[in-house]
């Protein structure tokens, strides 16, 4: 029986140094910016603004490679999208417009805003070379799983799930979730794409809505005022692809054993019902306590269960980050699922790398719930779960 490939983990120095240099936050790929419209004006939605997804670049690379775990996978040096690749799901003016406006850093273009740039998503000069950049690695793992070169393939910096074809959102300027499930499904006649981050995957959910060939599960947090507005249970998909989106909307305070349940009992109906090729994983780090969108109360030991269940699957597995706005819990989550993924134990004490002093002032990996309660009653989450798998809805409906 032939050995297992090692998963592929896209990375180069040049690739990391782009995600950095057009951080809001120091070290940190990432906005905080205001969600846009969709009647959130409450003093609660001003509170939580959508961050922008992305990655503590350089911190989460650093705590990798300090826990020796690069030692374990194959580095492939990404790619940059080509225009050709990113058209193929975003429309053309939108790629030459946000081209444009790029290279001018040009913020104040009178056609931004039906683009949705601006507000949450400031047209920052050279934000086209990091869409592209973003995109085109997560584009360079799922190369990899066609190229049979690994079962799983990492791309910490993706995830940007909330962009649209001619339209960026939550700032998410290139939606590289759907370019990487479209490589995908150049082999794949069937993918999963499975959302763990705090917001719904509505980007994602809105590309392949009508069609039976992605099944989109999101697992979200879901009330007035929260962007992007989306992913009631009511929300199912269109057309051929109705009852091929999944989603189970919680509400604050979720700790890791109910989530996990919950989780387990969606994808356990959904695996069976869709009987996937390959996955794409969403895992956003901002459901994890201590994240500053106080909203639900997770560890990583508790993403890392729900990340072995899939991982048992022994599917082709693209996974991407996403949200995470604690930038040391960031890091702590994705090394943690990296050594989920390597099936390694990782010592607690933090080893001494270039960022150590972040993660005072107890310097260990796992991270502590907070008191916060939890707001998901029992009989919620039940008639949630029973209204997704009750005949004639979701996943009974569909015909395999």
């Amino acid at each position: 029986m032939a050995a297992v490939p090692p998963p592929v983990y896209v990375y180069s120095p040049e690739y990391v140094t782009l995600c950095d240099s057009l951080c809001k936050v120091p070290k940190r790929v990432s906005a905080v910016a205001g969600a846009r419209g969709r009647g959130e004006d409450s003093g609660e939605a001003r509170a939580r603004r959508q961050p922008a997804p992305g990655t503590a670049a350089s911190m989460v690379h650093s705590l990798i490679e300090a826990y020796c775990l690069l030692d374990q996978m194959k580095i492939v040096k990404p790619k940059v999208a080509s225009m050709e690749e990113m058209a193929s799901f975003h429309t053309d003016a939108y790629l030459q417009h946000l081209q444009k406006v790029s290279e001018e850093g040009d913020d104040d273009h009178p056609e931004s805003v039906e683009y949705g740039l601006g507000y949450d998503c400031p047209a920052t000069e050279g934000i086209f070379e990091y869409a592209a950049a973003v995109g085109g690695a997560t584009i360079t793992a799922a190369q990899c799983l066609l190229d049979g070169k690994c079962k799983v393939a990492i791309n910490w910096p993706g995830g940007w799930h909330h962009a649209k074809k001619d339209e960026a959102s939550g700032f998410c300027y290139l939606n590289d979730a759907v370019l990487g499930i479209l490589r995908l499904r150049q082999k794949f006649d069937r993918v999963l794409y499975i959302d763990l981050d705090l917001h719904h995957g509505d980007g994602v959910e809105d590309a392949f809505s009508f069609t039976s060939k992605v099944m989109t599960v999101s697992l979200h947090k879901f009330s007035p005022g929260f962007f992007p507005g989306t992913g009631d249970v009511t929300d199912v998909g269109l057309g051929k692809g109705r009852y091929y989106s999944v989603n189970v909307p919680i509400q604050d305070g979720i700790q890791d054993e109910k989530y996990y349940q919950i989780c387990e009992s969606v994808l356990k109906e959904v695996y069976a019902a869709f009987n996937p090729n390959a996955v794409v994983v969403q895992l956003g780090a901002d459901t994890i306590a201590g994240d500053p969108m106080c909203s639900f109360n997770m560890t990583p030991e508790g993403v890392g269960k729900c990340l072995k269940y899939v991982l048992q699957w022994q599917l082709p597995t693209l996974v991407l980050g996403g949200g995470g706005y604690n930038l040391a819990n960031t890091a702590r989550c994705w090394t943690y699922l990296t050594g989920v993924i390597l099936g390694r134990t990782l010592s607690s004490e933090i080893p001494d790398h270039e960022f150590f002093t972040e993660y005072g002032p107890d310097y260990v990996l796992e991270i502590t719930p907070s008191c916060r309660p939890d707001r998901n009653e029992p009989q919620r989450i039940q008639e949630i779960l029973n209204s997704i798998k009750a005949p004639g809805v979701v996943l009974t409906s569909l015909a395999w």
